[in-house]
């Protein structure tokens, strides 16, 4: 249930397929298996959704998370050693950033 009775949206996405290719700045290319996307979510919720798809991801899988709350957009790296994932990259869009995460 989400705020005021009504049914919060659906926050990440598991495709079947790969959701689409990345390179980053260091020039490495990667395939993004899941994006979640947590904008107009504030702390701790894009650490928690991070988190939860780490947890449900395989070894190796690159996540991408949609994030447009600066604090959150910060702290995702920090936390990586202790939720077995590896900060690879982030790229800034129009409103907010792509954080790449990779399960260790």
């Amino acid at each position: 249930m989400g705020l005021f009775n009504r049914k919060a949206a659906p926050t990440t996405a598991a495709p079947a397929a790969p959701a689409g290719q990345v390179t980053l700045e260091d020039g490495n290319s990667y395939t993004i298996s899941r994006v979640v996307d947590v904008l107009g979510d504030s702390c701790p919720r894009p650490q928690l959704m991070t988190k939860k798809a780490l947890n449900e991801a395989a070894s190796g899988a690159v996540i991408e998370v949609k994030v447009d709350n600066p604090t959150s957009m910060e702290a995702l790296p920090t936390i990586m050693a202790a939720v077995n994932g590896t900060h690879l990259g982030t790229i800034k869009a129009d409103f907010y950033w792509r954080v790449f995460v990779r399960k260790n």
